[in-house]
């Protein structure tokens, strides 16, 4: 290690990873307590923080009790243990649990309640209720259920993860003997059920099931019944195997995931302790892996019951209009406007109905010869696989890379990877040892005056629902530079190839690293021979040790360093000749902020970049990832307009202080919240496009030039 990374690389200069990420699901935690956010859309955001740090368990705390009981004492950058980490996660998550419930019980019930929207208890129903729940439970439920005893003869039933079960104690009436059982919550049914005579009142499915759990157990009186939930060991790793056949080797690992160890157990809170010892002993949990729920165990089922509830449209985000640029319709020739201008979009505020289009006319231009395309993660009802297919049943060359290693989409991508073999595209399944996030799509196109190469590049997944709430960018482009680069690109994805250089693209595995390095070294030597220095950056993560001290470096050369981080920051400001020149944000909003911006000064020449790759060790060394220049003169403006609103943001951003985020301080500043901001802009462009319209149908013999998108982006100051 060289002695100027040693000096950046102390472990007090970093902050644990997973302790940053639990404080980012904090963040979104403080979205469901904000009162300046909809009642209903607060719901959802509990919701959130749920889900998310049950994925967290899956995953994260996985991989670390795997290490801590192979006994592994290395150390991460932060110089925590695997051991270390558990403890102070457990700690963390049990108060975010507490925090959690309180926010559900003493802010969101009572304030629904006055709404007239109800979570209702069984001893809060009429008689009427009652009656028609009982006709629901011996009709549609009973049939359902399944008892599972728990005996020498009939082991502890295999729980499958993330399941909702009720623990039951019984006593025999005949033998007086205690016995055990368990009941599953069926996921076929709603979590919560609407009830009879009263609008937008629901039960949950549990306190249903509790109520009549003594239909399963005729002879034998129920103790004590008390709702419960495993998380398991969720995590797939096949990036490092040598898999011979990679999709049978994915297929096989989701089979064996299922039985993952138990990494967390929920019981409500009251449970009979000999029933909680029980439960303790039968799934081996770990002290610290016990969570004693007060409220309804799994809040997932808030994200869901928005959409059930009528009307209180106030409660809710106001609707808006995503943009559609008239350019990219299928309207007109598509691939004629992308070979005279680059266009930048900007999701959700741009319409993701460009990408479609994109894909859509390719698939039906007689013209087009070829489709290349890598996709990590679509939507169940994706277009796009369907326009794919088009194509191939057209004659086209196909070509699909299909990431079959993308966590939590492993089963949905393996079933879209057969659908568009069997609709004759050429399907890769990724690469072993790489997972390919790359966002990339190449179409190949005989124009007049010869081949051409038409492409859209992105920061996010081909996904059209995603892209609603997923702020990503993306970029049209015909650059004949890039185009070739893609067509090497995907030489490598799917044969034996390797170019000896890139001409614009830059890709990870070492490449986007060694490209960054390259970037910050020529700021630092700006900055020591005394010009202008200046960094920015966006992404979701920064936790890679080496690209932090590397900035570090910078910092202390005298480079100012601007970082928007959503998610994950192991960075610490504010450390005394090592981070005094970096200063940090978080914007946690309506929409998932994921778009990643990369800017360096350059002494005024002023380079942009966008990419698929965070600033995380696993982007940079273990994927496939792109980093792409924004290089038309407006787009390259219009870039660096968004990320100069976002960083003005004061409403939904957050300032990193040390290694705590907190609200960034207002006085006396007008408020300005970046993705209110970016709505109204599409509004405004929408209504001059719509006026356009209207004048060119009063005056036919008018001429009405249309205004681009990105002149009418504005700096943070109007």
């Amino acid at each position: 290690m060289s002695e100027i990374k040693k000096k950046y690389t102390k472990p007090e200069y970093y902050t644990n990873r997973e302790l940053s990420w639990l404080d980012f699901n904090a963040r979104v935690l403080e979205e469901a307590r904000n009162t300046g956010n909809p009642l209903l859309e607060r719901l959802n955001f509990l919701g959130i923080t749920q889900s998310n740090v049950d994925e967290f368990f899956m995953v994260r705390v996985a991989s670390l009790y795997k290490l801590a009981a192979g006994g592994v004492q290395s150390v991460d950058s932060s110089g925590m243990t695997a051991a270390a980490q558990i403890r102070a996660i457990s700690e963390c998550e049990h108060e975010a649990v507490a925090e959690r419930y309180n926010i559900y019980n003493k802010a969101l019930l009572p304030e629904l309640e006055r709404e007239g929207i109800h979570i209702r208890r069984i001893k809060d129903l009429t008689d009427r209720q009652y009656d028609v729940l009982r006709r629901f439970y011996d009709d549609e439920i009973y049939p359902v259920l399944t008892p599972m005893a728990d005996d020498s003869s009939r082991p502890f039933p295999f729980l499958k993860n993330d399941s909702l079960n009720i623990a039951v104690q019984l006593v025999d009436d005949t033998t007086q003997d205690k016995k055990f059982a368990t009941v599953r919550v069926p996921d076929v049914f709603p979590r919560f059920i609407p009830l009879t005579e009263e609008e937008n009142a629901f039960i949950l499915a549990e306190d249903v099931i509790r109520e009549f759990l003594h239909t399963l157990f005729h002879g034998f009186t129920i103790e004590s019944a008390s709702a419960y939930r495993v998380t398991r060991d969720m995590d797939l790793d096949v990036a490092d195997q040598d898999a011979p056949d990679l999709l049978r080797a994915v297929q096989t690992q989701l089979r064996a995931r299922e039985h993952g160890s138990v990494m967390r157990l929920e019981v409500e809170a009251g449970m009979e302790p000999e029933l909680c010892d029980h439960l303790i002993e039968r799934l081996g949990v770990d002290e610290n892996a016990i969570y004693h729920i007060h409220g309804p165990i799994d809040l997932t089922f808030l994200k869901k019951l928005p959409g059930a509830i009528d009307g209180h449209d106030a409660l809710r985000y106001q609707p808006f209009e995503s943009y559609k640029h008239p350019d990219l319709t299928m309207d007109g020739n598509i691939f004629e406007h992308i070979r005279a201008q680059d266009y930048l979009m900007q999701h959700p505020y741009d319409s993701f109905s460009s990408v479609v289009n994109f894909i859509h006319q390719a698939a039906t231009d007689p013209d087009v010869l070829a489709i290349k395309m890598t996709l990590y993660r679509v939507s169940s009802g994706s277009p796009i696989i369907k326009y794919l297919g088009q194509a191939a049943q057209a004659g086209k060359q196909v070509t699909v890379l299909v990431e079959v290693k993308a966590r939590f989409d492993e089963q949905n991508n393996v079933r879209w990877s057969r659908q568009l073999e069997k609709m004759g595209c050429h399907v890769i399944y990724g690469l072993v040892g790489l997972k390919t996030h790359s966002k990339i799509a190449l179409v190949i196109r005989r124009d007049e005056d010869g081949i051409r190469r038409y492409l859209h590049l992105g920061t996010g997944n081909y996904n059209d629902v995603t892209a609603h709430f997923y702020t990503d960018m993306g970029l049209f482009t015909s650059d004949r530079d890039l185009g070739v680069d893609a067509s090497n690109l995907f030489n490598m994805l799917s044969g034996y190839s390797r170019p000896p250089y890139f001409h614009k693209l830059h890709i990870s595995p070492r490449y986007i690293r060694k490209f960054i390095y390259e970037k910050v070294d020529a700021e630092i030597e700006a900055a020591k021979a005394g010009r202008p220095a200046l960094i920015k950056m966006k992404m979701n993560s920064l936790s890679d040790p080496d690209v932090i001290a590397k900035l570090y470096e910078a910092s202390a050369a005298g480079v100012k360093i601007q970082l928007i981080v959503r998610g994950i920051c192991c960075l610490r400001t504010g450390i005394p000749g090592v981070s005094d020149n970096i200063e940090v944000h978080s914007i946690v909003g309506r929409f998932l902020e994921h778009s990643r911006i990369y800017y360096f000064y350059h002494d005024g020449n002023e380079d942009v970049y966008l990419a698929s790759a965070d600033m995380m060790t696993r982007n940079l060394d273990r994927r496939v990832e792109l980093l792409f220049p924004v290089e038309q003169e407006d787009l390259h403006q219009r870039t660096m307009r968004i990320f100069e609103i976002m960083w003005a943001d004061n409403v939904q951003a957050r300032l990193l202080v040390c290694d705590r985020f907190t609200h960034i301080n207002r006085r006396n500043q007008e408020p300005l919240s970046s993705q209110d901001r970016f709505i109204d802009q599409a509004a405004r462009q929408i209504e001059k496009q719509k006026a356009a319209r209207r004048e060119a149908k009063e005056n036919p013999g008018v001429f009405t030039p249309m205004q681009r998108h990105e002149e009418t982006i504005e700096s943070p100051s109007r």
